[in-house]
């Protein structure tokens, strides 16, 4: 019996229980069915109830949505008194008794609420939905963070590298798969099933992570172009493929587009073991390949730039090149060959300087180079019209960033990068900076 049908056969003996106990708890409102929930000890039973605020919650309008999640702050809050008197009685004695009393007190009840839930057979997806569901409440108030917190706990325990497993996606994918791919992507807009078609190809691969308690749906997917030296524009590879045409042999994995599924798991980085494990299987399928690289935008490029630009003590930029930088924002100004030459030298400089020097505190601002190189990638050289796209020149002026991963060096990357805050990057790519 697999798992799910044996957790149905559980929810199904709790449901009889439901219907033949004489206070029948599906009819009571989910405030009623959690508190039952939590003092419930019987697996069956707890697990029909577990079902019934499943039930009761995707029911909800987006009103009772937010009073649930108030509940969850005002109900479900750990217990200030108590934590206060048990962190007495550990400073006190600092026995393991007192300790484990007061890691109970800290703890929110609200976290063994959504562990009850999960017993529920769609309980994990109904929770990743819920924190989903939690994102457009927490801009206005700031109380419901605790309750995001709490849940990005847990899914970041459940969803952890150990339960998630790596698939192929290729076009003999089910379709209902296949659709999640367009819908999802988040870096290049796919227009339909040419499109899709066109990134499965023999010179592509596509690989996504899946977790067992969601079972068709990627939580985040990989494209992969195989190419003849680092790829330096992306439209080219989106473009169909020409008959007749043979490419040179492959030597290069381009990662030209990762994209995160789950909005429920929100922060919880699944791309470093993706990537990790993506360049294992190719380079066991193609050992002839030697570079691995990502073409990857600069998000937060042109939004800084502006910023720069409003600044008028800027030491970055000066009048000359205000005026000349204030063109960018003219539809269409890229198709200006003249032009376009002359911002390639001020542009290419300033990219460089946002991606090596500018900070969110001791990490890189831009949040694509946090990515990587905390992966233990290197930057390896900016491509002028990268990506001439609405959204390339809208994001980061048309440039696009390679971040190679040396294999060898990957690791000696990573550590000074997380205990020095080491930006690695290629000599090409320190000439911009100088």
């Amino acid at each position: 019996m697999s798992f799910n049908l044996w957790m149905n056969s559980i929810a199904e003996a709790g449901r009889d229980l439901l219907r033949r106990s004489k206070d029948n708890k599906e009819d009571k409102d989910i405030k009623a069915l959690c508190i039952d929930l939590c003092s419930n000890k019987g697996e069956a039973m707890g697990t029909a109830l577990a079902c019934a605020v499943v039930n009761a919650y995707h029911a909800m309008n987006e009103k009772q949505q937010l009073a649930f999640f108030k509940l969850l702050v005002s109900d479900y809050s750990p217990n200030s008194d108590t934590i206060l008197r048990c962190a007495e009685a550990y400073k006190a004695d600092t026995s393991q008794k007192n300790l484990q009393a007061l890691d109970n007190a800290v703890e929110p009840p609200r976290q063994q609420l959504f562990r009850r839930i999960n017993m529920s057979p769609t309980g994990t997806p109904t929770l990743v939905g819920m924190r989903a569901d939690l994102q457009k409440y927490l801009k206005d108030h700031e109380d419901l963070r605790a309750v995001d917190n709490d849940l990005k706990h847990l899914l970041e325990s459940w969803f952890n590298r150990g339960f998630l497993k790596i698939r192929s996606i290729d076009w003999k994918t089910p379709a209902h798969i296949l659709e999640k791919l367009i819908a999802y992507e988040a870096v290049h807009e796919m227009n339909g099933w040419e499109d899709l078609r066109r990134r499965l190809a023999d010179d592509r691969r596509c690989f996504a992570f899946f977790h067992p308690a969601l079972e068709d749906e990627p939580l985040i997917f990989v494209e992969v172009a195989l190419t003849h030296g680092l790829a330096t524009a992306v439209q080219p590879l989106l473009a169909p493929q020409t008959n007749g045409q043979k490419p040179e042999p492959a030597d290069t994995a381009i990662f030209y587009s990762i994209s995160n599924c789950q909005e429920g798991l929100k922060g919880i980085s699944f791309g470093n073991f993706l990537i990790k494990q993506v360049v294992m299987e190719l380079q066991h399928e193609l050992p002839q390949l030697t570079q691995f690289s990502t073409l990857s935008p600069i998000p937060t490029f042109c939004r800084w730039l502006h910023k720069e630009l409003d600044n008028k003590d800027s030491s970055l930029i000066n009048s000359k090149e205000r005026k000349l930088l204030a063109q960018i924002d003219l539809e269409n100004w890229h198709q200006d060959a003249a032009l376009a030459e002359t911002l390639k030298p001020v542009l290419m400089r300033l990219s460089a300087h946002y991606l090596h020097n500018e900070k969110r505190g001791a990490a890189p601002l831009d949040p694509v180079a946090r990515f990587h190189l905390g992966n233990g990638a290197r930057i390896e050289q900016l491509n002028w019209m990268g990506d001439t796209s609405k959204n390339g020149l809208k994001q980061s002026a048309s440039i696009l960033a390679n971040y190679l991963y040396k294999l060898n060096k990957v690791e000696e990357n990573h550590e000074a990068y997380i205990n020095d805050n080491v930006v690695a990057c290629s000599k090409k790519f320190k000439i911009l900076l100088d």
